[in-house]
């Protein structure tokens, strides 16, 4: 069996020519870029939709359904729901964009790829943005969510096979969720986690403390902004609902952690996954050379091997 902490992953010669142009090309794009921070949250998401930046315009997807289902504060949160036409489980996604940015409707391909490629009903869950609605209302609407679909999966799907996942703050969500239905609804009833380089320590773990300040979509100062804006007001950011790399890790579903070796969230997904084990979990660690934050995102060989890795790995639990 390979080892995933291979030290050769880490090394430049990993890194072929094509991550390395991608990479470069972002930096491009991204150097002229405001900051959210200034230009303001609702500007920087016009933007996105716009497809202003590095990041295309959304697009959307005839096969998407909206509805919505009652959130914990008496506020209503939507469900971006794409199926196929006879659902083998569902998976709950949480996007990313710093729990500040995204939409559950922007990624609807990403949605249909994992429908297709799966067979689950994937739903992705409109949770609240800071800095509006900061700490707990994002992961509250996301537990929300996730319980909604603990209790009316098999009427609404036909399954009761359930994963989770996301990107970014959404994997740091995805493993607050889990956390929270073992801990306050005793439900450990998902059956995959499949978490894509998240962030796990919000009080920085060192590789994004020495990340510096090369605009390679996220920067230590970005982290900082989107940490500041989503606990304005928390002074303790190691408490397991905040940081679950500081939680107690017991009777969590197989996960798949996934993370680029060019990512400042690297340590993120290094220690969780080793937390993850020794909490007596399955885990599987996916490392690629040169991977940027967010290079999923953007159409690259590196990105293909990372989506069919998660294809087999969310496949796998109905199999």
């Amino acid at each position: 069996m390979t080892n995933p902490l291979d030290p050769a992953l880490f090394r430049p010669d990993a890194v072929t020519p094509e991550t390395r142009e991608l990479n470069r090309t972002m930096v491009q794009m991204l150097a002229p870029a405001p900051d959210w921070w200034v230009t303001g949250a609702e500007a920087s998401r016009a933007a996105r939709r716009r497809g202003d930046g590095p990041f295309p315009a959304p697009v959307m997807s005839p096969r998407a359904q909206t509805r919505s289902i009652p959130g914990k504060d008496g506020n209503s949160i939507p469900l971006r729901i794409i199926a196929p036409d006879q659902p083998r489980g569902v998976y709950l996604h949480i996007h990313g964009g710093g729990w500040v940015l995204g939409g559950c409707d922007m990624q609807d391909p990403k949605l249909e790829h994992i429908a297709e490629k799966t067979g689950l009903a994937a739903v992705s869950v409109e949770y609240r943005l800071a800095p509006e609605h900061p700490y707990p209302a994002g992961p509250d609407d996301c537990e929300a969510a996730a319980l909604w679909l603990a209790r009316n999966a098999k009427a609404e799907f036909g399954s009761d096979v359930l994963t989770i996942g996301g990107e970014s703050a959404g994997g740091h969500l995805a493993a607050v969720t889990l956390l929270r239905l073992r801990d306050r609804h005793d439900f450990t009833g998902f059956r995959r986690a499949n978490l894509v380089y998240g962030a796990y320590d919000l009080s920085l773990t060192p590789s994004q403390r020495l990340f510096g300040n090369e605009r390679l979509v996220l920067r230590t100062i970005d982290i900082v902004q989107f940490v500041n804006a989503f606990l304005p007001t928390v002074t303790d950011r190691r408490q397991p609902d905040i940081s679950p790399l500081y939680a107690s890790l017991h009777h969590m579903p197989p996960a798949l952690f996934s993370v680029g070796t060019a990512d400042a969230l690297l340590d993120d997904t290094l220690f969780m996954y080793a937390r993850w084990l020794a909490a007596g979990n399955a885990a599987e660690l996916a490392i690629y050379p040169g991977g940027a934050h967010g290079f999923t995102l953007f159409p690259s060989a590196l990105a293909d091997q990372a989506a069919t890795r998660m294809d087999d790995f969310l496949a796998r639990v109905t199999g």
